[in-house]
């Protein structure tokens, strides 16, 4: 009977014969130029005496970019087309690529782009202006081919195995492994969005409705070294991507999805902008938009931010008949803005919403360090119906925080 590492040796033998008798097959049949898989742009960004590679566009319509003294980690798109649909999604390539030349004293480069794919085309600006941070002003002119059933615009493409808010336990000696840890929104009504972001069992998509939004993107918040402890990966260092529009793109919804995946060499995660207005055939739409990479501060994001969420048993230690473990107790940490400048003693509140379940235990206080205020509560869920909740701090009538948006589906702990 083979053993399991006999089995895999099998498999391996395999894979690599059918890769060398593909590459005989082809040798003297592919031509000498077969092109090019893609393209990077360098600058001295973080000296003069070296030339970064700061922007790199390779595979479908997947392209990079990093500011000073960031690594590559979570990557930018083109479009999307149908993520998380049925009937499969279609990803569109850029065919072309035109390169302006700069010249020697220019701190900015332009380039033009072809998109094609079987349901649209579209003509594509970059302008890269690198430098502290990193930014890109794009334009994209699109005509469908075909009817669309879901458009994603500036789409965001990451990766998330699991960080502070896992439920499940993993064998490794990290504490977190991800290129992003949750969607940021700009909502059009001046609120701060934040939703932590998680690796699930099954396939879930997520929706924030908004008209003509300021902004939204993939950040990597959390910068401590101390809670990766990765010393090939520094994932302390992957970038942050934030989508400015420009102009009015209407009602839609900033959407995120979230794969199941158990490798962190997997992309898992993807975030765009679904207008309301669906494309047909025949139809033409123009999107312009600005993209920042960057750390994790935003200097247009004033308030006090989500820094940390956990999630925990709702019993409580030594509980003599303890609920079912459905019951499950919510730890959201808030630092920065006003907050700063409170007092142990002030009357801060939590306002809470949620969709279904009930609430219990509600409370808000000032963490040891004088810096942190932690809201908590816990959660009994109904049923098995998912609750979609908001929350944030309030002193009196004035909103101090971001709205921390978490989804929370009852079948995360089984």
């Amino acid at each position: 009977m083979a053993t399991t590492e006999s089995a895999e040796s099998y498999v391996q033998f395999k894979q690599e014969f059918l890769i060398t008798t593909a590459m005989l097959h082809l040798a003297g049949v592919a031509p000498d130029n077969i092109g090019f898989a893609g393209f990077r742009i360098h600058y001295p960004l973080n000296s003069n005496e070296y030339k970064d590679e700061f922007v790199v566009f390779q595979g479908a319509s997947y392209f990079r970019m990093v500011g000073p003294g960031l690594s590559y980690g979570l990557s930018a798109r083109g479009l999307a087309i149908d993520t998380a649909e049925p009937k499969g999604e279609e990803f569109p390539v850029f065919r072309e690529f035109w390169l302006i030349k700069p010249a020697p004293t220019d701190t900015r480069m332009v380039m033009y782009a072809l998109l094609d794919s079987p349901s649209i085309t579209g003509a594509y600006r970059f302008e890269i202006l690198p430098g502290a941070p990193t930014e890109m002003l794009v334009e994209a002119r699109l005509f469908a081919r075909n009817d669309i059933l879901k458009l994603g615009v500036a789409p965001l493409t990451s990766m998330y195995m699991w960080g502070e808010n896992h439920t499940r336990y993993v064998d490794d000696f990290r504490p977190e492994v991800h290129d992003s840890d949750g969607l940021l929104m700009a909502a059009s009504n001046g609120q701060w969005i934040w939703r932590p972001i998680s690796n699930h069992r099954g396939l879930r998509v997520s929706s924030m409705l908004d008209e003509n939004p300021r902004g939204f993107g993939l950040l990597q918040r959390d910068r401590d070294f101390d809670h990766y402890m990765d010393m090939e990966a520094r994932y302390e260092k992957r970038p942050s991507m934030w989508i400015m529009p420009e102009g009015n793109w209407g009602k839609g919804r900033a959407e995120l999805v979230e794969i199941p995946s158990d490798s962190e060499t997997n992309d898992n995660i993807v975030a765009y902008w679904v207008p309301e207005k669906s494309m047909k055939a025949g139809s033409s739409m123009t999107f312009k938009y600005r993209l920042r990479s960057f750390d994790d501060t935003l200097p247009e994001n004033v308030g006090a931010k989500v820094i940390r969420t956990r999630i925990g048993w709702g019993a409580n230690p030594g509980q003599a008949n303890p609920p079912p473990l459905s019951k499950r107790k919510f730890v959201i940490d808030f630092r920065g803005g006003e907050l700063d400048n409170l007092s142990p003693d002030s009357p801060l509140v939590a306002d809470l919403q949620k969709s279904s379940g009930n609430i219990s235990e509600l409370s808000v206080r000032q963490l040891p360090d004088g810096r942190t205020w932690r809201a908590s509560f816990k959660l009994e869920p109904e049923g098995n119906k998912v609750a979609d909740m908001r929350l944030y701090l309030k002193l009196r009538d004035q909103r101090l925080s971001e709205v921390w948006s978490y989804v929370w589906y009852p079948d995360a702990i089984q």
